[in-house]
Formats: structure tokens, sequence, C-alpha cells
């Protein structure tokens, strides 16, 4: 069963889930600051880490961060009672791949574990246009050359592809890229993609994706 590292400083959340999620099968290692969390996460083989925001030492973000210098796939979906606009992309940008709201429940933080784990288990190449997304060692290239893209922009970017020639309504994207299932700004959304088309070079009334004025986005084969 897959391992899952807990970074959290609150001894009665963290016996919460590591009771939890034992008796659901998985393996689980408990840091309770983020020095000790970052060196875990790096000397160890980790499926994916549960990640607390505010933590002595070091915090969430700069753990986050250090983790993606020398791991990008790992899944990291952080627990934490920050939730402005401004928070949630400070922690899609450091490198996160969820984010959750203390308190939580526990059957969704469940299903969000297990949502990651079935995207890692479905890895494949992916192409649109002169793009080709390789979900196995997450790598975006442009006419071969490697675009170098957050964990959120590739996020975003793979689910349009996954669902090209077909317009992704902002409601949508909230929900399943995001995995946030209530009422939310969608104007994170547009961050991330102006950064996506920074990179690739393409403008919002390019073909290969396209904004969708007052619906989405749809991405396009040209």
């Amino acid at each position: 069963m897959a391992k899952i590292l807990i970074i959290e400083d609150e001894i009665g959340i963290s016996n919460f889930l590591t009771q939890g999620l034992e008796e659901e099968g998985y393996t689980i290692e408990v840091a309770n600051d983020g020095l000790l969390g970052l060196e875990l996460a790096l000397q160890q083989k980790n499926d994916l880490i549960l990640l607390d925001w505010m933590l002595p030492k070091m915090s969430g973000i700069e753990v986050c961060q250090k983790i993606r210098e020398k791991n990008y796939q790992i899944p990291i979906l952080f627990l934490t009672a920050k939730d402005t606009i401004q928070e949630t992309i400070e922690g899609f940008q450091a490198g996160a791949n969820d984010y959750i709201k203390k308190p939580f429940s526990f059957d969704e933080l469940l299903e969000r574990i297990k949502v990651h784990f079935r995207n890692i288990s479905a890895n494949k190449i992916v192409t649109l246009g002169n793009l080709v997304i390789d979900t196995a060692k997450h790598i975006v290239t442009c006419d071969d050359v490697i675009v170098a893209l957050t964990q959120r922009e590739y996020e975003l970017l793979l689910y349009l592809v996954n669902n090209k020639g077909r317009v992704c309504t902002r409601t949508e994207i909230i929900e399943k890229v995001w995995n946030i299932h209530f009422d939310y700004d969608t104007g994170v959304i547009d961050v991330f993609m102006n950064s996506i088309r920074k990179k690739l070079n393409i403008n919002k009334d390019n073909d290969i994706v396209k904004t969708i004025r007052g619906v989405g986005y749809i991405a396009n084969d040209i």
C-alpha cells in the first residue's frame, strides 16, 4: 500500500490522520516541524505528502518549494486555514497539487487522496498540435523544447488537453482541477492561464488554447 508523509505540528491532527489513514491501509510517517518534514520528504520514498502551511522551523510553503526542486511528481496536499485567493495562488505556485481547508472532513480528504493516486496510475502521452505531455515523466514539450510549468499550470493544461475539442467551463475547471466544490472566485484560473500562455508564447485568441468569453476555455488540435 502507498506511503503517506504527514507534515503537521498539531499532534491532535496528525494522530487523527494517522489513525484514519492506517485503517485505510496506508503506511504513515509523521514529522512535526518543517525541517524534519523536508528531510523525510527528500530522504525517503513517499507516494504522497500532506503538508500543513504554518509549521515551526520552516513554513509549509518553503518545504513545498524545496521538495519541488528535487521531486516534481509527488502529490502534495496543503492542509491549512488560509483560504484567500492570493494565499491559494501562492500555495499552488509553490508546487502544491491540492488544497483543503481546516477544519475538514476526513472522508473528503480520503477521496482527494484517492483521486491523486488514480491520476498517478493513469500515466500516458497526450498531444495538442506541437505540444506533447508525458504524464509519466511530468514533462511538457513544445516543438521538442521543454516548457517549465508549475504543478498547477501543468494540471490545468493537461485537463484542457485531455478534453480537447470540448469547451471546459470555469466551474468545471475549478471543480476538476482545483478540487473545489463550493462557491469560489474562478478568477484564479485566469492567473494560471495567462502564465501558461506566456510560457507557450500564445495569446488568448490562439486556437490551440482559446478563451470562450463568459464561459471557459477550449483546447484544439490545429
